[in-house]
């Protein structure tokens, strides 16, 4: 893990506080690195991008504020493009064009990314590109594991990432979804099944 993030992310005053704090001990030997280009896009936080199926996005207004997105799709809808970039198909929501219209003037933005049933999550700083008039693009970003997304989608959105941090899970709480509970009861079931073989089987030998 490289030191870029740390680098965008800690301003004078955040590493004041850190100084006041004491908490630049822990920050420290990172943020003493020198910046070295882009934290790269690792298998690890390739195959964690690749389970999402929601993140949120964070853009910059014109007037200088923060804004907020959720987007979601099925698993496999951030693809990795090669190197440090990632994209996704913009599926149509309520046509306000906030987060585009933050791109087209200012392409910084954050992405979390949360597992919330292993309590990981993970922060990434990019520059973002909006792209609108590429077919091949979309259809390649329209595509995951199960076949061929049926939302409709009006572009893509590319983010070439600068910065990587796996955030602290401590205050993460733990969320459950359909999937996640059968993955964790397919082991529980298979148990059963075997045990209920069993029984047939001993009832069999005692009838005998």
């Amino acid at each position: 893990m490289g030191a870029r993030y740390h680098h965008m992310a800690y301003g004078p005053h955040a590493l004041a506080r850190q100084q006041r704090t004491g908490s630049n001990v822990v920050y420290g030997d990172v943020a003493a690195q020198p910046d070295s280009g882009p934290d790269e896009l690792g298998d690890r936080e390739l195959t964690f991008l690749r389970t999402m199926f929601q993140f949120h996005l964070a853009t910059v207004t014109e007037g200088g504020w923060p804004y907020i997105q959720y987007r979601s799709g099925p698993r496999g809808f951030v693809h990795h493009l090669g190197g440090n970039r990632i994209g996704f198909a913009d599926f149509h929501g309520n046509s306000q064009f906030v987060s585009v219209g933050n791109i087209d003037d200012n392409h910084r933005v954050a992405v979390f990314c949360a597992d919330y049933p292993r309590r990981m999550r993970l922060k990434l700083l990019g520059h973002a590109t909006v792209v609108d008039d590429d077919d091949q693009l979309l259809r390649e970003l329209m595509t995951v594991p199960e076949g061929r997304v049926s939302a409709r989608a009006e572009r893509s959105i590319l983010i070439d990432v600068e910065g990587v941090d796996w955030n602290c899970s401590r205050s993460l709480v733990p969320q459950y979804d359909r999937e996640y509970i059968r993955e964790l009861n397919q082991a529980n079931a298979r148990r059963v099944a075997e045990l209920e073989e069993r029984i047939r089987v001993l009832e069999q030998e005692k009838r005998a």
